[in-house]
């Protein structure tokens, strides 16, 4: 029975590097959101799904680190990240271990001012910190905001995720669940097969270069036998001389690139993966709104 289970959306939130997609992805046991050391390495609200078969269900919107933006592509990211805290049932907000509380947490703190639904802090990467100072950490943001529960975690070790979803269980209203049980995430192949190639390459590539590009999938085909599917792909940058760095030299770059790419693909697609990418440069296309919305980033869905 419906009345028996709860279902609800929850939404992350955090300044860049928070480890949101970490966390998502360690809650729901695979990997969706692409994670990397760079900032802003989520540009889409990217939804996953947690099923509880005793408890029900939770709906994750991973959300673009809020950040001051400097140019259309990160106005367009904060506002998908600020949108979204008036959607759902439960916030969950990720910050670093840390007594130091800067202009980004709270200038977050004041947009959680205007919003109904339960907050629950979690303090991420704990373990690169000693146990003794969370207590310290926990203090100063219990002053921040009236919290309804602050949770010390490590979404990379895996430490307290079982509290964050007991927690979150505590707060989702009762009703029926929105998704199968067998779904994951409502990211279709292709988005999460162009994130992939984007992840390898904001981890491969030079500091300056991987805000300033992105993917698209040309073409991906299944071939008849079902055993091998067929993958064109473009990275998009915006100079001339970074087409030449994410190409490398005989090519070199690009290989390590699409090599390390397929591999994550063919685990997702659960087959081999013929994959070819391609380097095209688009001159300020973080700017204009039409290459924007070509490239993913529309906008009107916000």
């Amino acid at each position: 029975m419906s009345e028996e289970k709860k279902s609800g959306f929850v939404t992350l939130i955090g300044r860049p590097n928070v480890g949101k997609s970490t966390l998502m992805n360690r809650i729901i046991g695979q990997k969706i959101a692409i994670t990397s050391k760079r900032p802003q390495t989520t540009r889409n609200r990217i939804q996953t799904v947690y099923t509880d078969r005793d408890r029900g269900q939770v709906v994750f919107l991973d959300t673009p680190g809020i950040h001051k933006a400097k140019n259309k592509l990160g106005e367009y990211m904060v506002n998908v990240a600020e949108s979204t805290l008036q959607d759902v049932d439960v916030i969950l907000w990720l910050v670093e271990p840390t007594t130091f509380i800067g202009a980004g947490e709270r200038h977050i703190a004041q947009q959680l001012a205007k919003v109904q639904a339960p907050v629950i802090l979690v303090i991420n990467k704990t373990d690169t910190v000693k146990r003794v100072e969370v207590l310290a950490f926990i203090d100063v943001y219990r002053k921040l905001y009236d919290f309804a529960e602050i949770i010390p975690a490590s979404a990379l070790k895996g430490t307290n995720t079982d509290e964050i979803i007991d927690a979150i269980f505590q707060y989702l209203p009762y009703g029926p669940m929105f998704y199968d049980e067998d779904t994951v995430t409502d990211q279709p192949e292709r988005q999460i097969a162009a994130e992939i190639i984007r992840e390898k390459a904001l981890r491969s590539l030079d500091e300056e270069i991987p805000h300033g590009i992105a993917v698209t999938i040309e073409t991906m085909r299944p071939r008849e036998d079902g055993r091998i599917t067929d993958i064109e792909a473009t990275i998009i940058c915006e100079k001339d001389s970074h087409k030449g760095i994410i190409i490398g030299k005989g090519g070199a770059m690009l290989k390590k690139i699409g090599s390390s790419a397929r591999r994550d693909i063919e685990r997702m697609l659960d087959c081999k993966v013929s994959l070819h990418l391609w380097v095209k440069v688009k001159k300020g296309w973080r700017d204009s709104d039409v290459q924007m919305k070509n490239f993913g980033y529309d906008p009107k869905n916000v």
